[in-house]
C-alpha cells in the first residue's frame, strides 16, 4: 500500500550518481544532535564507497519553545553545523531549492506534518528521525502523501541496524524466534506519547526482531519503569523495558528455537546514515512503512493501556487513527 517509487526524483539521484556528482543533502532542524552526527559521517573527507558522493551542504533551523531540549540546544547545534561548512538558510524555501534529498532532525515530532508535507510537495526524498510524529494520526498523513505524490520517505531508529540486533535475529544456531525482549531509555517529554520522545528506539529494536503482526498491547510502569507487552498474532510475545532510573543502555534478548541470543552494544549512528545513503540513491525505504505505522500503534496503544490497565488491541488504536488495520504476516523467520 505504500510503496513508494519517485520516478523524477531517482531519475535525477541516479544520473547525478552516474556523472559523479554529489547528491546535496538539506536538514530541517537543528535541535538535536543527530543533526551534526549524520554530518559528520557523510561529510568525511574519505568516506567509504557506500557514503561517497552525498553531502550535507545546507540546513534550516526549527526549535520549538515549550520543548527545553529543543530551544535550550537549537543555537548550539546550528553553529556546530555552520563550522563544519554547513550553509544555514533562512527559510525552507531557500533550503529546498538548493538540496536534492532532506534528513527531518526536528525533534518535535508536532510539527512533522507540516515540515514533511512541504518536503513531500517539492518531491524530494526524505528521511524523518524519531519520533515520526507525534500521533499514529500524523504519520499515517506523512506516508500516505508520500505514497499519493510517489515521494521516497522513510523513517527509523538508528537501533534498528545495530550489527548485535540484526545478527542474533538472523542467526542460524538461534533457530525459529519465539519472542524478544528488549530494554532501553525511556525519558517522557509531556507534548509527546510517552514512548515516542525516546522509548521509540527499544520499541524499533523489537519490532527489528519480531517483525510486524502484533495483536494487543499492555503496559504496566512506575516513575522509574515501563514494561510493555505485545501479543503477536501468532502466539509469541514481545517486551520492551523503558528504564528512567539507574543504569540505562540499550540491548535485546532474542529467544530461539535452538538457542538465545543476545545483541551486544549499541554501535553509533553509521549503521543507519549508511541505510539512509542507499535510500537517496535507490529510492527504496529499507523499512516497511506498514511496519513503522505498526510500530507508531504499539507505542500508542502502550499510553491507552496505561491510563486504562487494560490490553489495547492494535485494530482499535487503528480504528481511532481512521485507518484500516493493515495486513501483516508475523514473524520474519
Amino acid at each position: 500500500m505504500f510503496r513508494t517509487s519517485c520516478v523524477l526524483s531517482l531519475v535525477l539521484l541516479v544520473t547525478q550518481c552516474a556523472f559523479g556528482a554529489d547528491i546535496r543533502v538539506g536538514i530541517i532542524g537543528c535541535d538535536t544532535s543527530h543533526a551534526g552526527a549524520f554530518t559528520n559521517v557523510f561529510n568525511q573527507a574519505n568516506p567509504a564507497e557506500e557514503l561517497a558522493g552525498i553531502r550535507v551542504v545546507a540546513a534550516f533551523p526549527t526549535s520549538s519553545d515549550d520543548i527545553p531540549a529543543s530551544k535550550d540546544r537549537v543555537v548550539k547545534f546550528t553553529k556546530e553545523l555552520e563550522q563544519k561548512g554547513v550553509k544555514i538558510v533562512s527559510s525552507m524555501d531557500e533550503l529546498l531549492r538548493q538540496v536534492d534529498a532532506v534528513l527531518l532532525e526536528s525533534v518535535d515530532g508536532r510539527n512533522h506534518l507540516e515540515l514533511a508535507t512541504a518536503v513531500i510537495n517539492a518531491n524530494k526524498p526524505l528521511f524523518i528521525d524519531k519520533p515520526l510524529a507525534h500521533s499514529l494520526k500524523d504519520a499515517v498523513a506523512i506516508l500516505e502523501l508520500a505514497r499519493e505524490k510517489k515521494v521516497p520517505c522513510f523513517s527509523s531508529s538508528s537501533l534498528r541496524f545495530t550489527p548485535g540486533v540484526i545478527d542474533a535475529r538472523d542467526n542460524a544456531a538461534v533457530g525459529k524466534i519465539t519472542g524478544c525482549d528488549t530494554f532501553g531509555p525511556c525519558t517522557l517529554e509531556p507534548h509527546h506519547p510517552d514512548l515516542f520522545w525516546y522509548g521509540v528506539h527499544g520499541v524499533e529494536m523489537l519490532f527489528t526482531v519480531m517483525g510486524p503482526g502484533c495483536e494487543s498491547v499492555t503496559r504496566t510502569g512506575t516513575d522509574s519503569t515501563d514494561v510493555v507487552v505485545g501479543k503477536w498474532k501468532d502466539g509469541r510475545i514481545g517486551t520492551f523495558r523503558g528504564i528512567r532510573e539507574g543504569a540505562a543502555d540499550y540491548g535485546a534478548t532474542v529467544f530461539g528455537s535452538k538457542s538465545v541470543a543476545r545483541s551486544g552494544k549499541y554501535p553509533g549512528y553509521k549503521p543507519l546514515v549508511t541505510q539512509i545513503a542507499k535510500f537517496f540513491r535507490t529510492g527504496e525505504p529499507p523499512v516497511n512503512p506498514e511496519e513503522t505505522l505498526e510500530i507508531m500503534a504499539f507505542m500508542e496503544g502502550a499510553d491507552e493501556s496505561k491510563k486504562t490497565g487494560r490490553a489495547v488491541t492494535m485494530s482499535d488504536v487503528f480504528a481511532r487513527a481512521q485507518k484500516p488495520n493493515i495486513s501483516v504476516t508475523g514473524s520474519k523467520k
